[in-house]
Protein backbone atom coordinates (compact mmCIF):
# COMPACT_ATOMS: atom_id res chain seq x y z
CA UNK A 1 0.00 0.00 0.00
CA UNK A 2 2.83 2.39 0.87
CA UNK A 3 4.41 1.87 -2.54
CA UNK A 4 1.20 2.98 -4.19
CA UNK A 5 0.89 6.24 -2.25
CA UNK A 6 3.29 8.31 -4.42
CA UNK A 7 1.43 7.27 -7.58
CA UNK A 8 -1.88 8.04 -5.92
CA UNK A 9 -0.65 11.46 -4.85
CA UNK A 10 0.64 12.09 -8.36
CA UNK A 11 -2.73 11.16 -9.84
CA UNK A 12 -4.52 13.50 -7.46
CA UNK A 13 -2.06 16.24 -8.30
CA UNK A 14 -2.67 15.73 -12.01
CA UNK A 15 -6.42 16.02 -11.49
CA UNK A 16 -5.93 19.18 -9.44
CA UNK A 17 -3.87 20.73 -12.24
CA UNK A 18 -6.89 20.49 -14.51
CA UNK A 19 -9.35 21.89 -11.98
CA UNK A 20 -8.38 25.56 -12.42
CA UNK A 21 -9.10 25.26 -16.13
CA UNK A 22 -12.67 26.53 -15.83
CA UNK A 23 -11.57 29.66 -14.05
CA UNK A 24 -8.84 30.22 -16.65
CA UNK A 25 -11.31 30.06 -19.52
CA UNK A 26 -9.99 26.74 -20.88
CA UNK A 27 -6.46 27.94 -21.64
CA UNK A 28 -4.77 25.06 -19.87
CA UNK A 29 -6.89 22.40 -21.52
CA UNK A 30 -6.30 23.90 -24.96
CA UNK A 31 -2.57 24.09 -24.31
CA UNK A 32 -2.48 20.40 -23.33
CA UNK A 33 -4.40 19.49 -26.50
CA UNK A 34 -1.93 21.45 -28.62
CA UNK A 35 0.91 19.58 -26.93
CA UNK A 36 -0.59 16.32 -28.15
CA UNK A 37 -2.16 15.21 -24.86
CA UNK A 38 -4.78 12.69 -26.01
CA UNK A 39 -6.33 12.58 -22.55
CA UNK A 40 -6.91 16.34 -22.62
CA UNK A 41 -8.50 16.13 -26.07
CA UNK A 42 -10.76 13.29 -24.90
CA UNK A 43 -11.78 15.44 -21.94
CA UNK A 44 -12.58 18.38 -24.21
CA UNK A 45 -14.73 16.22 -26.47
CA UNK A 46 -16.47 14.59 -23.50
CA UNK A 47 -17.22 17.95 -21.90
CA UNK A 48 -18.53 19.72 -24.98
CA UNK A 49 -19.89 16.97 -27.23
CA UNK A 50 -23.43 17.07 -25.83
CA UNK A 51 -23.68 20.84 -26.30
CA UNK A 52 -22.27 20.70 -29.84
CA UNK A 53 -24.50 17.81 -30.86
CA UNK A 54 -27.55 19.52 -29.40
CA UNK A 55 -26.80 22.68 -31.35
CA UNK A 56 -26.21 20.72 -34.58
CA UNK A 57 -29.39 18.75 -34.12
CA UNK A 58 -31.54 21.77 -33.46
CA UNK A 59 -30.30 23.44 -36.61
CA UNK A 60 -30.72 20.40 -38.85
CA UNK A 61 -33.57 18.43 -37.29
CA UNK A 62 -31.83 15.26 -38.42
CA UNK A 63 -29.89 12.92 -36.11
CA UNK A 64 -27.54 11.52 -38.77
CA UNK A 65 -26.69 14.98 -40.11
CA UNK A 66 -26.14 16.22 -36.56
CA UNK A 67 -23.69 13.40 -35.85
CA UNK A 68 -21.74 14.13 -39.04
CA UNK A 69 -21.68 17.87 -38.33
CA UNK A 70 -20.59 17.27 -34.73
CA UNK A 71 -17.57 15.39 -36.04
CA UNK A 72 -16.88 18.21 -38.49
CA UNK A 73 -17.08 20.75 -35.67
CA UNK A 74 -14.53 18.92 -33.54
CA UNK A 75 -12.22 18.50 -36.53
CA UNK A 76 -12.47 22.25 -37.06
CA UNK A 77 -11.86 22.88 -33.36
CA UNK A 78 -8.77 20.66 -33.35
CA UNK A 79 -7.40 22.36 -36.44
CA UNK A 80 -7.90 25.80 -34.93
CA UNK A 81 -6.83 25.30 -31.32
CA UNK A 82 -4.12 27.91 -31.79
CA UNK A 83 -6.72 30.59 -32.46
CA UNK A 84 -8.37 30.26 -29.05
CA UNK A 85 -7.91 33.41 -26.96
CA UNK A 86 -9.29 33.29 -23.42
CA UNK A 87 -9.15 37.08 -23.27
CA UNK A 88 -11.91 37.22 -25.89
CA UNK A 89 -14.23 34.70 -24.25
CA UNK A 90 -14.55 31.34 -22.55
CA UNK A 91 -13.79 28.00 -24.18
CA UNK A 92 -17.53 27.26 -24.29
CA UNK A 93 -18.21 30.47 -26.19
CA UNK A 94 -15.35 29.78 -28.60
CA UNK A 95 -16.52 26.22 -29.30
CA UNK A 96 -20.13 27.34 -29.72
CA UNK A 97 -18.98 30.05 -32.13
CA UNK A 98 -17.05 27.50 -34.19
CA UNK A 99 -20.09 25.23 -34.26
CA UNK A 100 -22.48 28.02 -35.17
CA UNK A 101 -20.30 29.26 -38.04
CA UNK A 102 -19.97 25.77 -39.48
CA UNK A 103 -23.74 25.25 -39.17
CA UNK A 104 -24.52 28.51 -40.95
CA UNK A 105 -22.18 27.54 -43.79
CA UNK A 106 -23.84 24.12 -43.98
CA UNK A 107 -27.30 25.70 -43.91
CA UNK A 108 -26.45 27.90 -46.88
CA UNK A 109 -24.92 25.02 -48.84
CA UNK A 110 -27.87 22.71 -48.28
CA UNK A 111 -30.68 25.26 -48.43
CA UNK A 112 -32.51 23.31 -51.14
CA UNK A 113 -31.59 19.86 -49.86
CA UNK A 114 -32.63 19.95 -46.21
CA UNK A 115 -34.84 17.17 -44.97
CA UNK A 116 -38.32 18.08 -43.80
CA UNK A 117 -38.64 15.33 -41.21
CA UNK A 118 -39.84 15.83 -37.67
CA UNK A 119 -37.56 17.68 -35.29
CA UNK A 120 -38.31 14.94 -32.79
CA UNK A 121 -36.18 12.44 -34.77
CA UNK A 122 -33.13 11.72 -32.67
CA UNK A 123 -33.97 14.27 -29.97
CA UNK A 124 -33.56 11.60 -27.30
CA UNK A 125 -29.88 11.34 -28.25
CA UNK A 126 -29.27 14.75 -26.66
CA UNK A 127 -30.40 13.42 -23.24
CA UNK A 128 -32.49 16.55 -22.90
CA UNK A 129 -36.23 17.09 -22.68
CA UNK A 130 -38.07 18.46 -25.66
CA UNK A 131 -39.19 22.06 -25.02
CA UNK A 132 -42.79 20.92 -24.69
CA UNK A 133 -41.75 18.30 -22.12
CA UNK A 134 -40.41 21.06 -19.90
CA UNK A 135 -43.99 22.22 -19.43
CA UNK A 136 -44.98 18.97 -17.73
CA UNK A 137 -43.64 16.81 -14.94
CA UNK A 138 -44.37 13.43 -13.45
CA UNK A 139 -45.87 10.48 -15.24
CA UNK A 140 -48.39 11.59 -17.90
CA UNK A 141 -51.65 9.79 -18.50
CA UNK A 142 -52.40 8.48 -22.03
CA UNK A 143 -54.60 11.50 -22.65
CA UNK A 144 -51.86 13.87 -21.45
CA UNK A 145 -49.31 12.07 -23.62
CA UNK A 146 -51.50 12.43 -26.70
CA UNK A 147 -52.05 16.13 -26.01
CA UNK A 148 -48.35 16.68 -25.40
CA UNK A 149 -47.40 14.88 -28.61
CA UNK A 150 -49.82 17.05 -30.55
CA UNK A 151 -48.32 20.17 -28.98
CA UNK A 152 -44.85 18.87 -29.85
CA UNK A 153 -45.84 18.54 -33.51
CA UNK A 154 -47.14 22.09 -33.47
CA UNK A 155 -43.91 23.38 -31.92
CA UNK A 156 -41.85 21.52 -34.53
CA UNK A 157 -43.87 22.98 -37.36
CA UNK A 158 -43.45 26.47 -35.93
CA UNK A 159 -39.71 26.07 -35.43
CA UNK A 160 -39.23 25.14 -39.06
CA UNK A 161 -40.88 28.41 -40.10
CA UNK A 162 -38.89 30.77 -37.88
CA UNK A 163 -36.06 32.58 -39.69
CA UNK A 164 -32.52 31.37 -39.04
CA UNK A 165 -31.44 34.63 -37.36
CA UNK A 166 -34.25 34.47 -34.84
CA UNK A 167 -34.12 30.70 -34.43
CA UNK A 168 -30.43 30.60 -33.58
CA UNK A 169 -30.85 33.36 -30.98
CA UNK A 170 -33.70 31.49 -29.29
CA UNK A 171 -31.77 28.19 -29.42
CA UNK A 172 -28.64 29.69 -27.87
CA UNK A 173 -30.62 31.40 -25.11
CA UNK A 174 -33.45 29.02 -24.25
CA UNK A 175 -31.92 25.64 -25.14
CA UNK A 176 -28.17 26.21 -24.79
CA UNK A 177 -28.60 28.40 -21.67
CA UNK A 178 -26.06 30.99 -22.78
CA UNK A 179 -26.28 34.54 -21.47
CA UNK A 180 -26.75 37.62 -23.64
CA UNK A 181 -23.07 38.54 -23.59
CA UNK A 182 -21.99 35.08 -24.73
CA UNK A 183 -24.60 35.03 -27.50
CA UNK A 184 -23.45 38.47 -28.64
CA UNK A 185 -19.88 37.14 -28.89
CA UNK A 186 -20.97 34.07 -30.83
CA UNK A 187 -23.16 35.95 -33.30
CA UNK A 188 -20.89 39.02 -33.47
CA UNK A 189 -23.77 41.38 -32.81
CA UNK A 190 -24.55 43.87 -29.99
CA UNK A 191 -26.30 42.58 -26.87
CA UNK A 192 -29.26 44.81 -27.69
CA UNK A 193 -29.66 43.03 -31.00
CA UNK A 194 -29.44 39.67 -29.24
CA UNK A 195 -32.27 40.63 -26.89
CA UNK A 196 -34.31 41.92 -29.80
CA UNK A 197 -33.86 38.72 -31.83
CA UNK A 198 -34.74 36.54 -28.85
CA UNK A 199 -37.84 38.59 -28.14
CA UNK A 200 -38.89 38.55 -31.80
CA UNK A 201 -38.12 34.84 -32.10
CA UNK A 202 -40.22 33.97 -29.07
CA UNK A 203 -43.04 36.20 -30.31
CA UNK A 204 -42.88 34.59 -33.76
CA UNK A 205 -43.02 31.12 -32.23
CA UNK A 206 -46.00 32.12 -30.09
CA UNK A 207 -47.77 33.65 -33.11
CA UNK A 208 -47.21 30.56 -35.24
CA UNK A 209 -48.34 28.26 -32.44
CA UNK A 210 -51.48 30.31 -31.92
CA UNK A 211 -52.22 30.18 -35.66
CA UNK A 212 -51.68 26.41 -35.71
CA UNK A 213 -53.94 26.04 -32.68
CA UNK A 214 -56.68 28.02 -34.38
CA UNK A 215 -56.37 25.96 -37.57
CA UNK A 216 -56.57 22.71 -35.59
CA UNK A 217 -59.68 23.91 -33.76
Amino acid sequence: MAAMEPASRAARAEVRTLEPDLSQGGTQLVRLCMDGDSGAWAEMVRTHQKRVYGLCYRFTGNAADAEDLTQDVFLKIYSNLGSFDAARGSLTVWITTMARNLLVDNFRRTRNQRATGSLDDGWDQTDELRPVDRLTSGGPTPHESAARNELARMVQGALRRVSVDLREAVILRDLQDLDYKEIAQILSIPEGTVKSRISRGRAELARLLERNKTEVM
